[in-house]
């Protein structure tokens, strides 16, 4: 389904298995490629040591933002399309990954499904989130009043 104005919306990229920066190139472009999403500004990779649990190593992160006219539940599905593409498999929570999409921002829409959050709800206790997003959308809603700069201020 899709809207007839486009929405502007954050997506949030990592990848820590493999050609790093040819696999987020790979997913940007192959985002880009898909009817209904245009790309507006992409961030600066960074280097981030792993969230959660498993041993592994560093992620290459960055964040994108897009206009987009597909419904939030279209939008997730393509990203997890190009996820499985690039050849992500979910094997391990928090585990290592050729590619990793998160749906960060849908407008200023909230969105409270079983499988998508929106705002993504742990993106602003995450640096490794908040510092590519400030670089290309400060003041990009995150919720509860917040922008992605106001709340990379006091990001632990």
């Amino acid at each position: 389904m899709t809207s007839t104005a486009p929405v502007r919306c954050a997506l949030g990229l990592g990848s820590n298995l493999g050609d790093t920066r040819a696999t987020l190139e790979a997913a940007i472009r192959r985002l880009s490629a898909t009817d209904g999403i245009l790309l507006v500004a992409r961030s600066s990779d960074y280097r981030t040591p792993p969230w959660g649990p498993v041993p592994q190593d560093d992620f290459r992160n960055c964040c994108v933002v897009i206009d987009t006219t597909l419904a939030p539940a279209d939008l997730l599905k393509r990203c997890l399309e190009v996820e499985t593409e690039l050849g992500r498999v979910r094997e391990v929570r928090w585990g290592p990954r050729t590619i990793d999409i998160d749906v960060l921002i849908y407008g200023t829409e909230q969105v409270r499904e079983a499988d998508l959050e929106i705002p993504h709800p742990r993106m602003g206790d995450r640096a490794f989130v908040l510092t590519p997003l400030a670089e290309v959308w400060p003041d990009a809603p995150i919720g509860a009043g917040r922008t992605a700069a106001e709340a990379l201020d006091s990001c632990p």
